[in-house]
């Protein structure tokens, strides 16, 4: 099935996504990847505050190349999701409503989303530059020392990606392999 959802989401529109569900996004996202999420968990772990409203919030597992001119972002495709891995379930449980990435999650990750009602999304790898058209604008928010791998804030129209596993624990992956 193919759907338009605003971002950022609730569990209720989480929970209304399935499995193989084509998605276009539109609204704020958020970019993280291995260093910026480490840098998170270290906060948490001191009782400080994220850089960002995690409740309901999409984070997506992308650095971006440098920004053509008159562009707000260079060729913005997915990174592996598994790098992800040992930190989401504590995003999962503060609120966060889904992330994007490529590849295959845990099961630790996977409990998590069907736990939290969330919902993990792929977009599609090899085709940064076709997904970067999507994006209106590109803010760096934190850790801007950490450069690609900085958090940026993302505004997005008709960002493209499918859902992979959805609230209720369905994994097209897992199906795949059956």
């Amino acid at each position: 099935m193919e759907r338009h959802i605003k971002a950022p989401i609730g569990p209720k529109e989480a929970k209304e996504l399935r499995a193989g569900d084509y998605i276009y996004i539109t609204g704020t996202i958020y970019t993280a990847r291995d260093a910026a999420h480490k840098r998170m968990q270290e906060a948490l772990d001191r009782g400080e505050e994220l850089p960002f409203p995690v409740k309901g919030n999409i984070i997506y597992y992308m650095g971006p190349s440098p920004a053509r001119e008159g562009r707000p972002i260079g060729s913005a495709g997915p990174t592996t999701a598994s790098r992800m891995d040992r930190y989401t379930p504590a995003l999962l449980d503060l609120g966060l409503g889904g992330m994007i990435g490529k590849g295959k999650r845990s099961q630790e990750v996977i409990d998590a989303i069907v736990r939290n009602g969330s919902v993990y999304f792929a977009a599609v790898g090899g085709a940064g530059a076709l997904l970067s058209k999507c994006i209106l604008s590109s803010e760096v928010i934190a850790y801007e020392d950490l450069g690609t791998e900085a958090i940026r804030r993302l505004e997005v129209k008709d960002f493209p990606v499918v859902t992979v596993i959805d609230s209720q624990g369905n994994n097209c992956y897992a199906s795949l392999h059956n």
